[in-house]
C-alpha cells in the first residue's frame, strides 16, 4: 500500500518542449465555461507574462485555431471539431459501454453518462439521454472539476492513495472544502450520490467501472431531484452497478 503522505510523481515532462507546452495550454485553457479569453487571461491562467502569450495567440490564429471575436478577446473556431470526432472514435470504453447505456436510460428514465479521468477533471466521454420532457443535457467534451458532485467525487474516490490526497489537498486550498469523509464513504460503498452541487434542483448518483487499470472511469445517472424519490434511488444505484459490471465485463472480452 503507498504512502498517501508522499507525493505522487506527475506524468514524465518532455524535455526542451516548454514553450509548445505552453501554447498547448492556451489551447487547453478554452472551454464550456471560457469560451473566449483575452490575452492576459490566458496568460494568467499558464502563468506566462503577457507578451509571451500574445505570441502563442498569433501561433494559433496563423494556424485558424483561434480567432478574435471582439476587440481584444479570442476564441476556438470550428478547425478544432475534427479532433473531437477523432477523440470520440478511438474511445473503445464509450463505443462498447453505449448499449449498456442506452438500457439503462430506457429502464430508469433519466440521462445515463460515461465520465473519465482526465487531471483535475471528469470529462464526459458520452451520454444517452432519456425521453421524458424534464431531463437534464450534458454534451461529450464537457468537464466538471474533480471533488464536485457525485460524478467528481467517485472519480477522485477512485485516484491512488497519493494521487489522490494531493487532489484533495489542492481542491481545500482551492475551494475550501474538505472531501477526506466522503471519498472514504464513496470507496467503501462504491457509489456516490449529490443534490443540486452542479446544476441547481438535480440529483445525481455515481458508480465505478472497473474497465480501465489506466483511467479511472464512472457511469453516472442525472435527472430532477422531485421525481426522484428514495426507493427510485436506490433502484437507480442498483441498476447502475449492473450495468457498470456489463460494461466491464464488455470491454474484458473485448481486449481478449
Amino acid at each position: 500500500m503507498p504512502d498517501a503522505s508522499l507525493p505522487v510523481p506527475g506524468p514524465r515532462r518532455t524535455p526542451g518542449a516548454s514553450s509548445s507546452r505552453k501554447v498547448l495550454q492556451v489551447l487547453l485553457s478554452f472551454s464550456e465555461r471560457r469560451w473566449e479569453a483575452s490575452v492576459a487571461e490566458l496568460a494568467e491562467v499558464i502563468g506566462s507574462p503577457v507578451a509571451t502569450t500574445y505570441r502563442y495567440v498569433q501561433l494559433l490564429k496563423e494556424l485558424q485555431l483561434l480567432e478574435e471575436s471582439r476587440s481584444g478577446r479570442y476564441h476556438v473556431t470550428s478547425r478544432v471539431m475534427p479532433l473531437a470526432r477523432a477523440a470520440g472514435l478511438a474511445n473503445d470504453l464509450a463505443r462498447i459501454a453505449r448499449p449498456a447505456m442506452e438500457e439503462a436510460a430506457h429502464e430508469l428514465g433519466e440521462t445515463i453518462l460515461l465520465f473519465q479521468h482526465f487531471g483535475e477533471l471528469a470529462v464526459c466521454a458520452d451520454r444517452v439521454e432519456c425521453d421524458r420532457a424534464m431531463r437534464f443535457t450534458f454534451q461529450p467534451g464537457h468537464s466538471i472539476p474533480l471533488g464536485s458532485g457525485a460524478t467528481g467525487k467517485m472519480l477522485l474516490a477512485l485516484l491512488p492513495d497519493g494521487e489522490r490526497e494531493q487532489q484533495v489537498a489542492r481542491i481545500s486550498r482551492e475551494r475550501g472544502i474538505e472531501l477526506r469523509d466522503e471519498l472514504k464513504q464513496a470507496r467503501a460503498s462504491r457509489y456516490a450520490q449529490s443534490w443540486g452541487e452542479i446544476e441547481e434542483g438535480v440529483w445525481a448518483c455515481s458508480v465505478p467501472v472497473d474497465a480501465d487499470r489506466l483511467r479511472p472511469s464512472v457511469l453516472s445517472l442525472v435527472g430532477p431531484a422531485i421525481r426522484i424519490g428514495a426507493v427510485a434511488r436506490e433502484r437507480a444505484i442498483t441498476a447502475l452497478r449492473s450495468y457498470a459490471e456489463r460494461i466491464r465485463k464488455s470491454v474484458s472480452e473485448y481486449s481478449l
